[in-house]
């Protein structure tokens, strides 16, 4: 008679393999099952997550923020996700995020960890500015990045001419194309990056500087590479950054804009004077000093190049491609750019410099720079929240440490505040009597604690660049070129596809 046992030894080596797999595979999926969404009372609905990968290829991860759309119809303005084993809430609509944002903002306050960028030793009290957690490094590196910027001219006359010396230059670049077509792209990435860059290193850089070109270029390829779905999906997997060099291959850009800039500091620091601080870095410099011994202190070698990095990346991208929409609805709305240039030349007239005390009497463009924002809808999904505390929200209970995403696209394009959500339309921000008006749900730079902190630098530079450039030229489609696209191009920003431009001079304005 056998045995139940003696049946194992007719069993080849391949079942036996076979059967390695099967228990292998189970393991995964009770592991699978232990990480995935847990159940907590009164946590937010949605949809129902695959193994493993869990809601991550269930949407268009180029274009987020639409997908978001479908499912707020289907779970309301608060809805959950899991993307492999990360548990993520969204929050749309102005009334959520009034809620999360500006009632409650220090629960939300904290940013999730992103292990690719630790790969590359931004990490613990060395993350800059925008990416800390919340606590007091984030604090430190806020309020001294703050009050710095104020003191090289933030908000003050100082900053202001600076602003207007380097939209002259911008105009000057424009004039040099002498009414030709060309693509405005890389001449505004040009002037607004002088602006930060005046601040953080103390001087501008010429329009055809080779090294600067180059500083420019790998910072547009260092922000192609972090949308890309391979940095969302290691972002998702934190244990791929463990592969030897596979970080390193994803954001070779940053890595190389990295050194460039850290070849500009170390110059700096050759030249330092404790007694004479030029600009943001030897201001930098200085709290080091004082710092020394205080072993958790943020002000670090890393965070000398970090937080600059953070500034210089806040201060280019967003209002570069605001003033690309600018020119862009400019070229395909000419009665409001006809509209613009009658104010303008009444208010101004086409010899004076504008200045910001003329804000106050320019009501229709002040509107115009506002829908602009408002309808170009730059950051569609600002930098992902994660939970310091647990947070009650619309009725859900959020536990802490829960990564949370702030839908601004749905704040901007919202039904109830917009009468044309989806139209360029600049009467959103004007009343009957064509004065300006401000709609409490206008939030591109997001609010509460993490809002940005460039914010009174992006509104001074969008509108006297804008109002330069409109006193100097009129702007039009180039004779024989199709009429530009006027949908996005959606990677962590929303730009306007490529397009080319005419600049015909208005007046010699000086």
């Amino acid at each position: 008679m056998k045995l139940p046992w003696d049946h194992w030894a007719f069993v080849p080596w391949l079942s036996f393999n076979t059967l390695l797999g099967i228990i292998f595979v189970i393991g995964l999926l009770i592991f699978d099952f232990s990480k995935r969404r847990k159940t907590w009372s009164r946590y937010p609905p949605g949809p129902r997550s695959l193994p493993f990968v869990g809601n991550m290829f269930q949407f268009d991860l180029g274009n987020l923020h639409t997908s978001y759309k479908q499912l707020v119809a289907k779970h309301g303005d608060v809805f959950s996700l899991q993307f492999f084993w990360q548990n993520v809430v969204v929050l749309n609509g102005y009334d959520v995020m009034k809620e999360a944002l500006i009632q409650k903002s220090e629960y939300i306050a904290d940013r999730p960890s992103f292990r690719v960028f630790e790969a590359l030793g931004i990490n613990g009290n060395s993350k800059g500015v925008v990416m800390a957690h919340y606590g007091r490094a984030w604090k430190e590196q806020r309020r001294f990045s703050l009050s710095t910027m104020r003191d090289f001219g933030m908000g003050k006359k100082s900053l202001e001419e600076r602003v207007t010396e380097e939209a002259f230059h911008l105009c000057s670049a424009l004039k040099a194309e002498q009414g030709r077509a060309f693509n405005p792209h890389y001449i505004m990435n040009t002037a607004v990056s002088n602006i930060i860059c005046s601040i953080i290193f103390g001087d501008r850089f010429e329009y055809d500087d080779d090294k600067y070109q180059q500083l420019l270029h790998h910072f547009e390829d260092s922000l192609k590479a972090e949308s890309s779905v391979l940095a969302q999906v290691a972002n998702a997997v934190p244990w791929l950054t463990y592969i030897p060099g596979f970080a390193q291959k994803i954001f070779a850009p940053q890595i190389r804009m990295l050194k460039f800039l850290e070849d500009i500091i170390h110059k700096h620091q050759e030249t330092w004077d404790p007694g004479y601080i030029r600009d943001f870095v030897d201001a930098f410099m200085l709290e080091m000093e004082k710092a020394k011994g205080d072993k958790d202190t943020s002000f670090n070698k890393k965070n000398l190049l970090f937080t600059p990095v953070d500034l210089f990346t806040a201060g280019t991208e967003t209002t570069t491609t605001t003033l690309r929409w600018a020119l862009l609805l400019m070229l395909l709305y000419p009665d409001v750019q006809r509209k613009v240039h009658e104010e303008i030349d009444k208010v101004i007239g086409r010899h004076r410099k504008p200045t910001m005390g003329d804000v106050l009497e320019m009501a229709y463009t002040n509107a115009v720079i506002h829908e602009v924002q408002r309808f170009g809808d730059i950051l569609p999904l600002a930098l992902p929240h994660k939970t310091y505390r647990e947070i009650e929200i619309h009725g859900y209970l959020i536990p802490k440490d829960i990564v949370i995403i702030t839908n601004l696209s749905s704040v901007l394009k919202d039904e109830r505040f917009w009468e044309k959500p989806l139209q360029f339309y600049p009467e959103h921000f004007l009343n009957n009597d064509g004065k300006f008006v401000k709609c409490e749900a206008f939030l591109p730079f997001s609010a509460g604690r993490r809002v940005c902190l460039g914010e009174q630098l992006a509104r001074m530079e969008l509108f006297l660049f804008f109002t330069t450039l409109m006193q100097s030229f009129t702007f039009s489609i180039p004779n024989g070129h199709p009429r530009p696209r006027e949908d996005p191009m959606v990677s962590i920003t929303q730009s306007p596809h490529p397009y080319e431009i005419c600049a015909n001079i208005r007046s010699e304005r000086y």
